[in-house]
């Protein structure tokens, strides 16, 4: 019984550099997806804002006051708190410089309607007529509505 030499054939060898394509599509992916959901994260204050269906607005507004109305009754201008008194003064204040400011009011669903209607009067004694009703819209971004 002859007995030869058993050779395996060589094969090929391992790989030892690393493959950066996966690694770049992949952060390429997350690179899109956070520059999509930061502008949907604008406002600070938790709320649940009703939904409507709106356009957008045609033209943006250069000069904007952001007020909140949040479930407890407690107002925001601008995320701080801030109380119904010092509103007032900074609406006049702010009418007085720059009467064409649009006010954007941002109120829960939980809000009565003359609680609503109260802040738009305190608004409208201190010379701002342009107040917008902030509302969310059917894909879940916020949109500002015009009155």
């Amino acid at each position: 019984m002859a007995f030869g030499r058993l050779e395996r054939p060589q094969g090929s060898q391992p790989m030892s550099d690393i493959n950066m394509t996966p690694l770049i599509d992949v952060m390429l992916v997350l690179l899109i997806i956070f520059m999509i959901t930061a502008p949907m994260m604008t406002s600070k204050l938790k709320l649940d804002l009703p939904n409507a269906e709106t356009p957008p607005p045609s033209q943006p507004v250069p000069v904007v006051m952001n007020v909140g109305l949040n479930a407890d009754g407690k107002l925001y201008l601008d995320d701080v708190i801030i109380t119904q008194e010092a509103l007032a003064k900074r609406a006049t204040e702010q009418a007085r410089v720059k009467p064409d400011t649009e006010v954007q009011l941002r109120a829960d669903q939980a809000v009565s309607y003359g609680r609503v209607a109260e802040l738009i009067g305190i608004l409208q004694t201190a010379g701002l007529n342009r107040v917008a009703f902030v509302t969310e819209g059917a894909a879940g971004v916020s949109a500002a509505s015009s009155r």
